[in-house]
């Protein structure tokens, strides 16, 4: 039963990764991601059924359109097997579907904002928010943590980043924090709970440092000005630590 739902994962997480990858494409650029069918970027040719399966369209035709030759955007393949590996590792470890349904959800929705703020520091509340309602959801129909935490941990992710960024603001004069970040961690709480709400901060602090010395050593010397993508960096602290805590909950069950 963990391999047949981690191969349905895999399958359901390329398809999910499908559409973040246009979402991740086409929002930035005012394109709305519901209307019109998908296309070449470079001809504008509307795609056959085949081009549009994930990862086996781009291989097959070695990652350029059929019609024009132009590189296909090197984000769909990554995206949706990014989402492939989140779909197979949430309903392949999770105790049970409902929890590995979540967690699968869970984690596409942050791999589609972690993208958007790395490529363009952009946390959109048509997102966030709806991550947020999603996580009391999955605490209404009882998958833990209960739903009193996660409250508690909308409010505490929230207030607390909230907090720092307004104060951050005061202090220096200038924004420190986005504003999409105390959202996203707020949601984060949502699902997860407020008691690990201090060690996603930790995780994502910890990977900040270790980025900033990456630039370091490349000669990339940080500054002030330097901004980096906190949202992405909490994302992935985020479901690394939910995917801990359902391990933990397999080997203690």
């Amino acid at each position: 039963m963990t391999l047949l739902a981690a191969v349905a994962g895999a399958g359901a997480g390329a398809i999910a990764g499908s559409f973040a990858a246009t979402v991740v494409l086409r929002w930035p650029r005012g394109v709305s991601v519901a209307r019109g069918r998908s296309c070449c970027d470079g001809c504008g040719r509307t795609l056959g059924p085949v081009e549009l399966i994930p990862l086996l369209g781009f291989a097959l035709h070695a990652g350029r359109c059929r019609t024009c030759r132009a590189p296909i955007n090197r984000r769909h393949p990554a995206i949706e097997a990014a989402a492939a590996v989140v779909g197979a590792l949430a309903l392949g470890l999770a105790p049970d579907w409902a929890t590995g349904a979540a967690g699968a959800l869970f984690g596409w929705m942050l791999l589609t904002l972690a993208v958007l703020d790395l490529d363009h520091l952009w946390l959109p509340d048509r997102l966030t928010l709806p991550l947020a309602a999603l996580g009391l959801g999955a605490g209404l129909i009882g998958v833990a943590p209960p739903l009193a935490d996660r409250v508690a941990g909308l409010v505490v992710g929230f207030g607390s980043l909230w907090v720092v960024a307004e104060g951050y603001r005061l202090l220096r004069g200038r924004v420190g924090l986005g504003g999409g970040d105390p959202k996203l961690f707020g949601a984060i709480g949502a699902w997860l709970g407020w008691a690990l709400l201090p060690w996603v901060l930790l995780v994502a602090s910890v990977g900040g440092l270790a980025a900033v010395a990456v630039m370091a050593a490349l000669g990339k010397r940080p500054c002030r000005a330097t901004r980096l993508p906190f949202g992405t960096l909490l994302a992935a602290a985020a479901f690394a630590l939910w995917l801990v805590t359902v391990v933990m909950v397999v080997m203690v069950g």
